[in-house]
Parts: C-alpha cells; sequence; structure tokens
C-alpha cells in the first residue's frame, strides 16, 4: 500500500467571519514541495470572497481523474507497442444533484486526443480497447461514484 499526502492551508487574516465575509483563498502544499494556489470555485462562492484565478476542487477532481487515465493510457499504450507523440484532453465535470438529492460531480466526460507515431498507428478498435483498459486500471476512477464517459475520435 502507498500513502499520499497534502497540506491544505487557510488564514483568515483579520477578516470577518460569521457573516461569511472572508477569503477562500487557500493553498495545497503537497509532499514533493509543489504549492499550488486554491479557492473555492466562483460558481459557488462569489468574488472577492474566491478567487476564479485560483484552482478548486471540483476542477482539481476533474483533472486527477484526466490525469490518472492518461497516464494508464501512455503505458498500455507503450506496452502494446504503439508510439504516442501528444495526448491532450478537455476534460468536463457536471456538478448535479445525485440519487441522494445532495450537490455532486455527478459525470466526468473525457474528451482525449491523442496523436500516434505514424509508422504503427493502431485501428479504432485498439484505440478505444487501450481506453477502456486505461478506465478500468484508473486509481481516480476506481474511486468515485461518478459516471465517467470517455469519448475518442
Amino acid at each position: 500500500m502507498s500513502n499520499y499526502s497534502a497540506t491544505i492551508r487557510w488564514q483568515r487574516d483579520g477578516a470577518g467571519f460569521s457573516n461569511g465575509n472572508y477569503s477562500r483563498a487557500h493553498c495545497w502544499k503537497f509532499d514533493g514541495g509543489t504549492v499550488v494556489n486554491a479557492s473555492a470555485s466562483p460558481h459557488i462562492v462569489p468574488e472577492p470572497f474566491s478567487k476564479p484565478e485560483y484552482v478548486d476542487p471540483e476542477e482539481a477532481f476533474i483533472a486527477a481523474l484526466s490525469s490518472c487515465h492518461m497516464l494508464f493510457f501512455l503505458d498500455l499504450a507503450a506496452q502494446d507497442g504503439f508510439v504516442v507523440d501528444s495526448y491532450s484532453d478537455e476534460a468536463i465535470g457536471l456538478m448535479s444533484k445525485n440519487s441522494d438529492s445532495k450537490l455532486a460531480m455527478t459525470k466526468i466526460e473525457l474528451n482525449p486526443q491523442v496523436v500516434f507515431d505514424l509508422s504503427n498507428k493502431p485501428t479504432t478498435e485498439q484505440i478505444e480497447s487501450l481506453h477502456h483498459r486505461a478506465h478500468e486500471l484508473c486509481f481516480i476512477a476506481n474511486s468515485v461514484r461518478s459516471e465517467v464517459v470517455v469519448t475518442t475520435r
């Protein structure tokens, strides 16, 4: 088993609190030393109490899922003898009420664009199989209840 850690830090800095007029800006520090500025989503907490230019937890969630899928896809493609030149994904998350009537990220759509080296390009069926296998192996996808759809082109 592996352990992962992140340190989340927030400070009031003298602003009001009980009235809700405080900044939701905070930082995430990861074990390798990377620090990411984070905030509540401006869709949930209006400015100036949120910072739209910072990463919000909902964005981080879909980015983590997309990244996990990509890393497994690249590994599987390499194992199958295919060379990937580039991979990009404009992942989309849908926040709506779940079956318990609670707001949740209910659907994540991955839209990967993969460019392969032309010397050994996989067929459409092989690409779809790589994505299916990557989804089955993705730790993040295996950890969530949201519907995850991978749209290949």
